[in-house]
């Protein structure tokens, strides 16, 4: 007889976004995002799980890998509150056989629906222990640095195994695995209080006039399928638009500086994140090389949608490595990419490989998860 094909699908279950992977016998055959803003209420999830299922008619019959940072919206009374209500959520609507249904509980496994009350917080904010489990798994000694739209996580492995003990977000706010910094949604005004406009440095107006899509859009390296959220101003998010965003950070209006003007801008808030993220990734690296005295070549896996920023990060990250005093030259990293290099893609896949695994780069906890369970069930 021969065998039944194993479909499984992955979810990773944001606050802003809901993320999916499509996953037949091992190996990805699509990956897609929806906006899921939770903070408007657990609609806007059974909206995004229906346009899934439009996707993927197949997804009843399908076995659930999930993980998910949602519980962090307001629209929860806590972190517990978050995790019921969603892992309620998508029994609800993706209505799976009995059993189908698994949620990623770190180092606690996988449990069921029946067992969420008692693993939830194994379960909240899960999602990046994911990927980096997956990434451990392939390489020996690395960093993770998954650059999303609103967060970045930089997670150190060793010998097969993710190296930090932090698991809860307050732990990794501690330790600098967690930064509040992405490529979209970040408002602009976290990124510095004062920023050089024209030689002169001016004080930052801290008011929701920008987010860091502005900058990115402006620089051209913000792919408009991860531009998913209204502007800061609910306006247009053509170039004049954009401009006209930035130059209210500092009191400026459009008319005052020309196009090469409020692009030199953008770059100097660029520069700005870009020094923030090198600093708490050689915090990172720092902590991985002495307490594990890890050695031979290390590898770099980049992910998210906001990966064009990596080289430049680990660049600033190992320039100050390397200055003096500073008591260790760099090693040698090799960079890796989740989706090419990770994600196990279908020559089938939707769209094409090369398609698939550039999402499968944007989107690399839900491949992940989906990852991690069909080789604990194989």
């Amino acid at each position: 007889m021969p065998t039944r094909e194993r479909t499984l699908v992955g979810w990773d279950v944001g606050g802003a976004h809901l993320k999916a992977c499509l996953m037949r016998d091992g190996q990805v055959l699509d990956v897609a995002q929806w906006a899921c803003p939770l903070w408007q209420g657990l609609d806007q999830l059974d909206s995004a799980l229906q346009q899934a299922r439009q996707r993927w008619p197949q997804l009843e019959a399908a076995k659930h890998a999930v993980t998910m940072t949602g519980e962090m919206a307001d629209l929860f009374t806590d972190r517990e509150d978050g995790v019921r209500r969603i892992a309620q959520q998508l029994a609800q609507t993706l209505r799976p056989q009995p059993g189908a249904l698994q949620f990623y509980a770190g180092d606690a496994g996988w449990c069921g629906l029946g067992e969420v009350a008692l693993h939830w917080q194994q379960m909240a904010s899960a999602n990046w222990l994911a990927t980096a489990q997956h990434a451990a798994a392939r390489f020996e000694h690395g960093v993770l640095i998954d650059i999303g739209s609103t967060t970045t996580d930089l997670v150190a492995f060793s010998g097969g195994r993710v190296a930090s003990t932090s698991r809860s977000d307050a732990q990794r706010l501690a330790t600098g695995e967690l930064v509040y910094h992405g490529v979209v949604r970040t408002p602009l005004c976290a990124l510095a209080r004062r920023i050089d406009w024209r030689q002169q440095q001016l004080n930052v107006m801290n008011e929701f006039f920008a987010t860091v899509a502005d900058v990115y859009r402006l620089t051209g390296e913000l792919d408009p399928v991860h531009d998913l959220y209204p502007s800061a101003d609910g306006m247009a998010k053509d170039l004049p638009a954009t401009r006209r965003r930035l130059a209210r950070m500092i009191g400026l209006d459009e008319r005052d500086g020309t196009p090469d003007d409020w692009l030199t801008f953008a770059r100097a808030w660029r520069s700005q994140q870009v020094a923030e993220l090198g600093g708490q990734l050689r915090r990172v690296m720092a902590h991985m090389t002495d307490r594990h005295r890890a050695t031979g070549e290390a590898v770099i896996v980049s992910a998210g949608c906001g990966d064009f920023l990596v080289a430049d990060v680990l660049a600033h990250a190992l320039a100050a490595e390397a200055a003096p005093g500073a008591g260790r030259a760099p090693g040698p990293w090799q960079r890796r990419a989740y989706g090419a290099d990770l994600a196990r893609i279908a020559d089938s896949a939707t769209g094409g490989a090369d398609t698939v695994a550039a999402w499968a780069q944007v989107c690399a906890p839900c491949v992940a998860v989906a990852t991690l369970l069909d080789g604990a069930q194989r």
